[in-house]
């Protein structure tokens, strides 16, 4: 028997700011909210192959860098195009040290949690 990855865990100042945004990026919806968190994920709801995103708000950043960040593959588009889409979105370029010649785009959400786009792995429809 193995376990999955059931759920990530972001804390943040704003989860409904951050949960429209990632929403968007991954076509996820609103599948719970409480007071002090609210959980995204796909439209399917939970259990599915890929985990939620449980958006957990704190009044006060974490200490230290986050040793987790997220890479997003984009599913019907080219990489460019989805840089593009991110950016509109309200993604900004992030700066980790990186040369400029990884085939992958370092970006930062809206409050700052870095992640990656990454090319495409799976055919385009």
């Amino acid at each position: 028997m193995a376990c999955r990855i059931g759920e990530l865990v972001l804390g943040c100042h704003d989860p409904e700011v951050l949960a429209r945004f990632w929403c968007e990026v991954l076509d996820f919806v609103v599948l719970d909210r409480e007071e002090d968190y609210i959980e995204i994920g796909p439209r399917e709801g939970f259990g599915g192959p890929q985990p939620t995103i449980i958006l957990s708000r704190r009044d006060e950043p974490e200490k230290g860098k986050s040793r987790l960040h997220i890479d997003v593959n984009p599913t019907d588009r080219d990489q460019d195009a989805e840089l593009e889409r991110l950016l509109a979105l309200g993604a900004r370029p992030a700066d980790i040290g990186q040369t400029g010649e990884e085939p992958w785009h370092v970006l930062a959400d809206p409050e700052g949690n870095e992640f990656c786009l990454l090319k495409a792995r799976i055919p385009q429809l």
